[in-house]
């Protein structure tokens, strides 16, 4: 079973890749990191308490306002009102709050680990040739040697990215916008970086232009990575457990040293200036 690594910056059109790759011809199981994010922190997880003991002191408005419709103070569930995700964001996202970034990302990200896991193993249990990780931060939280194949949905034009997300997020300045995409790898640089790891195994799906072009460019590369990755594999793999652990390895052994050597490349770039 190939894991495919979907990747991007935000407002660069991840999530409509994600969606197009679920459904017919491909229908390829997505296991959305962004969304078992939101589920770990869910008011009575132990991510939710986390979040909550750490932040509420110095973020009043933390969580949601209590109303008849959302359960009053209780919450829906009666286990405490959601998260302010508007709010949290504020709180961790610009210049000078890499400390509470960091801290949100030590509560969420091992939970979702686990339960991306979990869906991983489901998808190779049911055969599945391929199986979708659509991971924001695939590069950053330490996804990248497990994928056979990354794929970065990037824009070559950050003002593009800016207009888009300002769109979707309506309640954004532009300087909330600037500090969210500033917060984040330069998609270009993904970009580069999964090219990088060779022909089929790392590929870039441009979205600067319309839906139409989308749809262009992401069968266009869907057709290398299905010839690179063919389905009688994936089944050959399901049939002989012993083979797909050698595989495993040996791909996962692949991505450690393309991660390497990318990183090797990067501190020599900064050695010359």
């Amino acid at each position: 079973m190939l894991l495919l690594g979907l990747t991007g910056s935000i407002a660069t059109g991840k999530s409509t890749v994600s969606s197009i790759l679920s459904s017919p011809p491909y229908s390829l199981p997505i296991i959305d990191a962004d969304k078992i994010a939101r589920q770990v922190v869910e008011p009575g997880t132990p991510g939710y308490q986390a979040i909550v003991s750490h932040f509420s002191p110095t973020t009043p408005d933390l969580l949601e306002e209590p109303s008849p419709e959302t359960g009053g103070d209780a919450g829906p569930n009666g286990k405490g009102r959601p998260l302010n995700r508007p709010a949290l964001g504020k709180r961790v996202f610009g210049a000078g709050k890499e400390a509470d970034r960091k801290v949100l990302n030590s509560i969420v990200h091992p939970a979702v680990r686990k339960e991306m896991y979990r869906q991983m193993l489901m998808a190779y249990i049911k055969g599945s040739w391929a199986v979708v990780l659509d991971v924001p931060l695939l590069f950053e939280s330490g996804w990248e040697p497990l994928c056979g194949t990354i794929m970065v949905v990037g824009v070559r034009d950050p003002e593009v990215q800016m207009q888009r997300l300002m769109k979707r997020d309506g309640h954004l300045t532009h300087e909330d916008a600037s500090n969210r995409v500033a917060s984040q790898w330069d998609v270009r640089d993904k970009a580069a970086r999964a090219v990088a790891r060779g022909p089929s195994r790392g590929v870039v799906v441009w979205n600067d232009g319309d839906i139409n072009d989308l749809h262009a460019n992401l069968n266009r590369e869907m057709d290398k990575i299905r010839n690179s990755s063919p389905r009688w594999w994936a089944w050959f793999l399901l049939l002989n457990p012993w083979w797909m652990s050698v595989v495993a390895s040996w791909n996962y052994l692949r991505g450690w040293w393309s991660k390497r050597q990318w990183e090797q490349s990067k501190v020599k770039e900064k050695a010359k200036l």
